[in-house]
């Protein structure tokens, strides 16, 4: 037996998290039986409905690495019909991005259908970095380097940068490397704009031990056995 939630999960619904929210809702029902208690479990070839359509055996697990080009939203889908990674990549099963990142940055996206393994690579005790080119316009002063460097003051806390380099400086843009282990909402430009830097350009380079490399814009590949334990090790 295991959580209705891990069940909905592996199956590919949503991730746990999500999974609880449709719980709450009480969209879910099993063997015919709407189910809203959070510690309930299952058998693992129980009937599970979703908004009343039956919700298959757990699909084959897939981890994927998107370039997600500058314009396209980090969703599954969107209410304003904008198009989403999930539109990008196609994909015959039901994948969903693992965290986000801005419609105007671009870079490294991950994409699974393994609920589980998407919460393990976002959970705070992995502490996985997440590295970031930024082009900023004008030039970066020294004062503003080490702000970045002790923290700035956000709505959540204090936004630290685990290392900040200044890549190449010139009269209307400076490139920086910006290193993050949390994922807050539009970090880095917030971070920038609190010490007085308009940021041109923001891509995501790196996640933990993953680098993007050359992977073009809009294209993707799946991760190797090795990269999906390095990133979603228990």
């Amino acid at each position: 037996m295991i959580r209705l939630q891990k069940a909905l999960a592996e199956r590919g619904v949503a991730s746990r998290r999500a999974s609880e929210e449709l719980m709450r809702a009480g969209r879910v029902r099993v063997d015919g039986i709407v189910v809203r208690e959070m510690g309930s479990r299952v058998a693992p070839g129980a009937r599970i409905d979703v908004d009343g359509r039956s919700v298959g055996a757990p699909a084959r697990h897939r981890y994927v690495v998107l370039n997600k080009p500058r314009g396209i939203v980090t969703t599954a889908r969107d209410e304003h019909g904008r198009d989403t990674v999930v539109d990008l990549l196609a994909a015959p099963e039901r994948l969903y991005p693992v965290g986000r990142l801005d419609e105007d940055s671009e870079g490294l996206v991950l994409m699974t259908n393994d609920g589980a393994w998407a919460e393990r690579v976002l959970h705070p005790r992995h502490g996985h970095e997440r590295e970031y080119e930024v082009l900023v316009a004008g030039q970066v002063t020294a004062a503003a380097l080490a702000a970045l460097r002790r923290g700035i003051g956000l709505d959540e806390g204090v936004a630290r940068a685990v290392r900040v380099t200044l890549a190449s400086r010139g009269l209307r843009a400076s490139l920086l490397r910006m290193v993050l282990v949390t994922g807050w909402k539009r970090q880095v430009r917030r971070m920038c704009a609190a010490v007085g830097l308009r940021v041109l350009r923001l891509r995501r380079i790196r996640v933990g031990p993953l680098v993007l490399g050359r992977l073009r814009p809009g294209a993707w590949r799946e991760l190797t056995p090795a990269e999906v334990r390095a990133l979603g090790g228990a």
